[in-house]
C-alpha cells in the first residue's frame, strides 16, 4: 500500500479519536515511519485494550495492520485481528473474518498463532451450532499442540477453554471439568469477572456431581474459584459438593431440596442418590482401621441408607469404578475391603484421622510395655 495512503489515513484516525487517545495514533505514525514494527505492535496492543479504540479496531486492522503482518510477532498480530474481530457486525462475519486471519498465519513458522486463530474461529462456530466444523479445529489445534516443547499460556488458556464449551454443549461432563479445570490453571483468577467467576464455579460444580466418571473433587474443592460461590444464592451447592465428598447423607438430606433449583441436578436426581451412597460407602471404609474392613452387608446398609438387597450391587459398582478394593464374600454377606480411593479430607475428617494416629500410637506404646514385661529376662541377658 502507498505509504501516503497509509500516513493520510492514520491523521483522518487521529482526528477520529478521542482526545486521551490522540498521542497513542502520534506515536503509532513515529513508530511505523520509523519501522520500529516491535514498539508499534506493543502500541497497537496498548490502543486496542482500551474500550475508547472500540470503533477504530477494524478499519485500523484492515487498512493498516494487514499491510505490515508479516513484520510482526505472529502471535501478537493474531491477538490485533481478534480484537478486532470483536467488532464485527455478528458471528457470520466474525467467522469469515477469523478464518481469513488464520489462512494468513498458517506458515510453519508461526503455528502457535495458527492454533490460537483457529481456535477463536472454533469458538464461533460453537455459537452458530456448527459443533462438527468446531470439532475437527479443535483436534486439528490439539494435534499441533502436542508437538510444542512450550508456547505461549494464553494459546493454551484459549484452547481449553473452547474445548471445555464444546464438550459442555454435548453433555460430556467429564471432559468439560477437566478442560475448564486445565483452562483456570492457565489464567491468572482475577483476570475473569465477578459474574464469570461464579458462572464457572457453578458449571464445574454441577459436571463434577452429575458426571459418571468423577468421584474424586478433590482438584474443585481445593480451587479458590469455589470460594465464589460462598454466602451467595449458590453457596448450597458448595455445600453439596462437600456433602459428597465426605459421604455425608445427613447434609445431602438437608440440601436436596435445593437440587430442583438447577434443572440437570434435578434430571439426574436417581443417579446422586446412587453417587452419595457411593461416597458413603467409601467413607465407611475410610473410617476404620486397616485391620477392621470386613464389613457386613447389614453394616453397610446402615451406613449407607441403602436397601439390604442392594447392597451387593453397590460394592460391585464401588469395585468397577475403582473407588475400592477387596472381595465379597455372598455366602456370609461380607466385604473385605483392603484400599479405598484416596481423597481430600475435610476439618472434620482430619480429625478422624488425628484421633486415630493417638489410638494407633497408644496401642504401640501398649505393646511395648507388655513386650518389656514379658522379655525382661532376654532384655537382661
Amino acid at each position: 500500500m502507498d505509504p501516503e495512503v497509509i500516513s493520510n489515513f492514520l491523521v483522518e484516525q487521529r482526528e477520529a479519536a478521542p482526545e486521551n487517545l490522540q498521542q497513542n495514533f502520534l506515536d503509532i505514525e513515529d513508530y511505523w515511519d520509523r519501522k520500529l514494527w516491535h514498539q508499534l505492535t506493543d502500541t497497537l496492543i496498548t490502543y486496542y485494550h482500551d474500550p475508547a479504540s472500540s470503533s477504530q479496531r477494524l478499519p485500523l486492522f484492515r487498512r493498516f495492520i494487514l499491510s505490515f503482518a508479516e513484520k510482526i510477532n505472529q502471535l501478537k498480530f493474531v491477538s490485533l485481528g481478534l480484537s478486532a474481530a470483536t467488532q464485527c457486525s455478528d458471528d457470520r462475519e466474525r467467522l469469515t473474518f477469523l478464518t481469513d486471519l488464520t489462512e494468513k498465519v498458517d506458515k510453519p513458522s508461526s503455528q502457535d498463532a495458527y492454533v490460537y486463530s483457529l481456535v477463536a474461529a472454533s469458538e464461533v462456530k460453537l455459537r452458530l451450532q456448527d459443533y462438527d466444523g468446531a470439532r475437527k479445529d479443535l483436534n486439528k489445534a490439539e494435534s499441533i499442540l502436542d508437538t510444542f516443547d512450550s508456547v505461549e499460556t494464553e494459546v493454551h488458556a484459549s484452547f481449553y477453554r473452547t474445548n471445555a464449551s464444546y464438550f459442555q454443549g454435548k453433555h460430556d461432563f467429564a471432559a468439560y471439568y477437566k478442560n475448564a479445570l486445565l483452562y483456570l490453571a492457565c489464567i491468572d483468577l482475577k483476570t475473569l469477572s465477578h459474574d464469570d467467576t461464579q458462572a464457572r464455579a457453578y458449571d464445574l460444580s454441577v459436571a463434577a456431581l452429575i458426571s459418571d466418571s468423577i468421584y474424586n473433587f478433590g482438584e474443585l474443592l481445593l480451587h479458590p474459584i469455589l470460594g465464589s460461590l460462598t454466602s451467595t444464592e449458590h453457596d448450597w451447592l458448595r455445600e453439596l459438593l462437600f456433602a459428597f465428598n465426605r459421604g455425608d447423607l445427613a447434609a445431602y438430606n438437608v440440601l436436596e431440596n435445593n437440587i430442583s433449583k438447577c434443572p440437570l441436578l434435578e434430571e439426574h436426581k436417581t443417579f446422586l442418590w446412587q453417587k452419595i451412597s457411593l461416597s458413603a460407602l467409601t467413607e465407611a471404609v475410610f473410617r476404620r482401621p486397616p485391620h477392621d474392613r470386613a464389613m457386613t452387608f447389614a453394616t453397610i446398609a446402615r451406613e449407607t441408607h441403602v436397601q439390604p438387597q442392594e447392597i451387593e450391587i453397590l460394592i460391585m459398582k464401588a469395585l468397577s469404578l475403582g473407588l475400592v478394593r477387596g472381595s465379597i464374600d455372598q455366602v456370609a454377606e461380607i466385604a473385605r475391603i483392603n484400599w479405598v480411593q484416596p481423597k481430600v479430607l475435610d476439618k472434620k475428617q482430619i480429625d478422624n484421622m488425628r484421633v486415630r494416629l493417638k489410638d494407633w500410637d497408644s496401642s504401640v506404646n501398649q505393646l511395648g510395655h507388655w513386650i518389656e514385661g514379658v522379655g525382661k529376662d532376654v532384655w537382661a541377658a
